[in-house]
């Protein structure tokens, strides 16, 4: 199958959704955005706008509202936070495409995603980040040696759709990687998110900047992301990048000043902003929830 005569439909229109589609576009791929209300129309009515190096851009993009059962993509990347994933997959549970690609957390695993959508199922996580600010994008796509889309089957097996999902990336210029346990992969970053994002709110409001830059929000983040690396050691869940196994030998003090200098970088000041706090804070409350359910079926605390 040649990569541009793929149908790709990018279910959702946020940050993660838009920043995939201006690239499929740009390298000359079949792009379909779903999108509703406002985005739909803003991006109806002005296309995809984004800005680069200061200057705004727009491009043109077929945007849809509805989906027919009978729409069929070769690929539907649902990019919605994960505690919209269930509704959204629920949305397409009768669409006949054939892969289901999800760029989002997820800290329990596959079974209810799979009740949903069977063995099209394709779980990834998006490399990419960045805002929306008055319908305009403005993309975080890190370097590779950072940040990279990861994508795999859950049997761990490389098919020929993993191979042709790997050559739509190529061919945008995106990096990405082969997991092949996407699971364990999946749940060491929701663990890593739910620690990393838990100072986003403190006592219900969104946590001013002098709070943020104190040594006692950085030693939470440790003290979380130690405590859960250990909790899903204990529920045999293999940590996944096992590069993250050094946060549970390096001393807090270390970890400490690590997230005293990323607290004080630009992208956590976005971070901050009320939409993406909120936004945020609702998933990291979710996957949390979800993950303590996980753990407490094995009889496990953090």
């Amino acid at each position: 199958m040649s990569v541009k005569q793929n149908r790709i439909l990018i279910y959702g229109a946020g940050v993660i959704g838009s920043i995939y589609a201006m690239r499929f576009i740009e390298a000359g791929l079949d792009v379909t955005m779903f999108a509703r209300s406002n985005r739909f129309k803003t991006l109806k009515e002005n296309g995809l706008q984004y800005n680069e190096k200061g200057t705004v851009k727009a491009i043109k993009v077929n945007v849809i509202d509805t989906l027919e059962n009978d729409d069929i993509y070769d690929f539907i990347f649902v990019t919605v936070r994960y505690d919209r994933s269930e509704s959204a997959l629920l949305a397409l549970q009768d669409n006949q495409s054939k892969n289901i690609v999800t760029m989002t957390n997820n800290s329990i695993g596959f079974s209810s995603w799979l009740d949903m959508v069977g063995d099209r199922l394709l779980p990834a996580f998006p490399g990419v980040g960045g805002q929306i600010k008055e319908g305009i994008l403005y993309a975080r796509i890190p370097p590779k040696i950072l940040v990279t889309t990861v994508f795999g089957e859950i049997s761990g097996l490389v098919t020929e759709r993993v191979e042709n999902l790997a050559k739509i990336f190529k061919t945008a210029k995106l990096p990405c990687a082969i997991n092949k346990d996407m699971r364990t992969y999946l749940i060491t970053h929701a663990v890593s998110d739910i620690a990393m994002l838990s100072f986003l709110h403190l006592e219900n409001k969104i946590v001013d900047e002098k709070t943020v830059r104190m040594r006692k929000t950085a030693h939470q983040i440790t003290f979380i992301l130690k405590a859960y690396l250990r909790a899903m050691q204990k529920a045999g869940v293999a940590i996944n990048p096992s590069a993250f196994k050094i946060v549970l030998t390096c001393p807090d003090l270390i970890l400490d000043l690590f997230f005293m200098l990323w607290l004080r970088t630009k992208m956590v000041k976005d971070m901050m902003l009320p939409d993406y706090a909120s936004s945020a804070n609702n998933e990291v409350v979710q996957l949390n929830n979800d993950l303590l359910k996980f753990l407490s079926q094995k009889d496990i605390t953090p």
